[in-house]
């Protein structure tokens, strides 16, 4: 079974999604080899959960890119550009073939939307331990 493919833009033959977690680098050990002296030994993840592709960068040296902004971790919708250092691929995939039956919460940042309140989301406050002189602010009225 295909879980889908990454097309290379610019050309070339795609690259089938056989597993629901690939590791995609430059070592042969990797589920998809990238033979670019850019690309990291162990670049990034590739992993299917409910039906729906997220990549995982694993502390590359040049960075994974989605639709031209650098992520750490990002679900990846059909269509999607991901940039593997500088080598562009557009994924193609259905989630209602694999298993999805809605779209997964809504990150912000990169992030799920329900770990912090509203207000740090905004912008507006911040945790204690993070921010400038270590203290909580709060919005001035």
């Amino acid at each position: 079974m295909t879980y889908g493919e990454l097309q290379p833009l610019g050309g070339g033959d795609p690259i089938p999604l056989l597993k629901t977690t690939l590791v995609v680098g430059r070592r042969e050990s990797a589920d998809i080899v990238l033979r670019f002296p850019n690309v990291s030994g162990t670049h990034c993840e590739l992993s299917l959960v409910d039906g729906y592709w997220f990549v995982k960068d694993m502390g590359s040296s040049n960075g994974t890119k989605v639709n031209g902004s650098r992520v750490s971790e990002q679900r990846l919708d059909p269509g999607d550009t991901i940039s593997i250092a500088k080598h562009e691929y557009e994924l193609s995939y259905e989630p209602a073939s694999l298993g999805a039956s809605a779209p997964p919460a809504e990150q912000v940042g990169g992030r799920d939307l329900f770990t912090s309140s509203l207000l740090e989301a905004a912008g507006l406050e911040y945790r204690r331990g993070k921010g400038a002189g270590d203290t909580a602010r709060r919005p001035r009225r």
